[in-house]
């Protein structure tokens, strides 16, 4: 992939930002920052308006650290494609990180607008709220996750810990058991189990 891609850079701006982009993320994806930084960079130079390519630029300046410099990046490809649901749920994970957390929630709210069903949404959503200290929003959240991937373990022990702190431990124990079901090695939830056996 790298080295057909490799072949566009010698083309016009459009193409080759496409295929810049598409190479930044493949070296994002690979951990090769300098890399991806590089093509990143190549990419936003060649088509400024490209959100992919600025959406990646951001990735870049994240992963090194800069969370407010990769959020001024996200809501630059959201300027130019407000549909740019990569952009979106990256906007709102920098910042989660930079702990503005009302608008991180509004971009989580926001694209699940856009994607339903989707389960990071739905995850950063009950994150979000749990963040907030509403652990009754964060089950609603979670409930909604669930229902989407059924049998994913974290999510069952998270909903069973959440129940835990609310005091509701019939629906605690439930949702440890199903999550022990399809994780049986989890030891933080095997502890739980058996302090409730215990009990």
């Amino acid at each position: 992939a790298l080295e057909t891609l490799k072949m566009f850079e010698k083309k016009d701006s459009r193409v080759k930002s496409a295929a810049a982009t598409n190479l930044s993320f493949l070296y994002y994806l690979g951990n090769e920052l300098e890399q991806a930084t590089n093509y990143a960079d190549l990419a936003v130079n060649s088509d400024r308006y490209n959100p992919a390519a600025l959406t990646n630029k951001g990735n870049t300046v994240f992963a090194n650290g800069d969370c407010e410099k990769a959020a001024e990046f996200y809501k630059e490809a959201l300027r130019n494609d407000s549909l740019c649901t990569e952009a979106l749920y990256n906007l709102g994970l920098a910042y989660k990180k930079l702990n503005r957390i009302d608008e991180a929630l509004d971009c989580f709210l926001k694209l699940h607008a856009i994607l339903p069903n989707n389960a990071q949404v739905l995850y950063q959503l009950a994150s979000i709220y749990q963040i907030m200290e509403d652990p009754n929003q964060a089950i609603e959240w979670l409930l909604q996750l669930i229902s989407v991937v059924p049998t994913d373990p974290h999510v069952l022990s998270k909903l069973g810990n959440l129940y835990d702190t609310e005091g509701d431990k019939s629906q605690a124990f439930h949702y440890y058991c199903e999550s022990y079901r399809y994780f049986p090695s989890n030891i933080e939830v095997i502890e739980w189990l058996g302090a409730y056996y215990i009990d």
